[in-house]
């Protein structure tokens, strides 16, 4: 027992402390802001929920966007199949998986403008017409913002990956946006339960 506790320990068997990698503490620092500024517009959002004194009203409007909600939530397993690939050091099959994500991500956008150009030009709800009008517009189009900057974000490293600019020691940076791009998913499960799930009954 003795010798096992003096026993030397070498240089080489104690790992030196490292300290958090900037680029994931800032990630997490934004994200951690992001979601205090998006818990804002949800406490808001229940606040005036059923306030509206005249239409159209949520129960007359709000259908649940599956097929959106289905590929925004998909594309966190496309991202996540992307990063392994890039690991692997599989470039086509991360090619592939990055731009089906942002495809899904591109369908949830498209359904948005549909759907706002439904409700604008079709129901006359606009962002002056009523509390709900008002609250809708402002959560939906914030969330709506952030997956605009992932896919920006998404799209550039594509395309510095098709011009073999992107290599096997860059895979923090794809993590990191892969990060972004799971809380913008994180984000939408919230915003379809409070706004389509809840408010919609009323």
């Amino acid at each position: 027992m003795d010798t096992f506790i003096n026993q030397p320990v070498s240089i080489d068997e104690i790992t030196p402390w490292r300290p958090p990698s900037i680029r994931k503490v800032g990630m997490l620092t934004l994200i951690t802001t992001e979601s205090a500024l998006f818990a804002i517009f949800v406490v808001a959002y229940i606040f005036y929920i059923g306030k509206s004194l005249n239409g159209p009203y949520p129960h007359e409007l709000l259908e649940i966007p599956w097929s959106a909600s289905f590929a925004l939530f998909g594309s966190s397993a496309t991202i996540t199949f992307a990063e392994f690939a890039l690991k692997k050091g599989n470039r086509p099959l991360f090619h592939l998986w990055w731009f089906i994500t942002i495809a899904m991500g591109i369908y949830f956008l498209g359904f948005t403008a549909y759907e706002w150009h439904e409700f604008i030009f079709e129901k006359h709800l606009t962002i002056s017409t009523n509390v709900f009008g008002t609250t809708f517009y402002s959560l939906v189009g914030l969330h709506a913002s952030h997956v605009v900057v992932g896919l920006l974000l998404l799209g550039t490293i594509l395309i510095s990956s098709l011009r073999n600019k992107l290599d096997h020691e860059h895979h923090e940076h794809v993590e990191i946006i892969s990060w972004y791009w799971h809380f913008v998913d994180a984000v939408w499960a919230v915003v379809l339960t409070v706004v389509y799930f809840i408010s919609a009954h009323y």
